[in-house]
């Protein structure tokens, strides 16, 4: 009886286990409600773009090892004054193949607020050239956000972290 007990207090958490696929649905809307605002009413004059590598996956020990990291692409709002308008934030595998569709309509970042997606460690579809490319505009002239991708992972007692930094794919202006 105790053993069965000790076996189900261990084991009870795994129930409610969700698969890595199922994990990585984010719902922007519902998780950063705080961060967001009404889109703007004005037109979107200035729009931008950044690709993000991430790394689901890295090569170590001459190839002969593979390291999984769990990432999460972070967009900032820089702007103390004005709305940042999120268009798209999509993740793409090693093939450049998209993996998910993170916004299913634009959302409204407020001044200094900050939405991310979270992949966990087991969700290893974006592979060793992942990536996340991130679309956004904004009523006027407004600081360009930051976009970037955090890695945490570990292997035996060593564990890792680093940041990617995001790239602008064009650079801001009028449409």
């Amino acid at each position: 009886m105790r053993k069965g007990l000790v076996a189900a207090m261990l084991l009870g958490p795994l129930a409610f286990a969700v698969p890595a696929a199922a994990q990585s649905k984010v719902n922007i809307e519902q998780n950063f409600a705080d961060s967001l605002t009404a889109l703007p009413k004005e037109d979107l004059a200035v729009s931008g773009g950044f690709y993000v590598p991430a790394y689901s996956s890295v090569a170590m020990s001459q190839g002969k090892l593979r390291v999984d990291f769990s990432v999460t692409l972070s967009v900032h709002n820089a702007s103390e004054t004005q709305p940042l308008v999120v268009k798209r934030i999509a993740y793409f595998d090693t093939a450049g193949k998209q993996v998910e569709n993170y916004l299913k309509a634009p959302v409204a970042l407020r001044p200094l607020a900050t939405v991310s997606i979270f992949i966990p460690t087991d969700d290893v579809r974006g592979g060793t050239g992942a990536n996340f490319l991130v679309d956004w505009a904004a009523t006027g002239e407004i600081a360009e956000p930051v976009v970037e991708a955090l890695m945490v992972g570990g292997i035996a007692n060593a564990h890792y972290a680093f940041i990617s930094q995001g790239r602008p794919t064009r650079t801001a202006g009028k449409k």
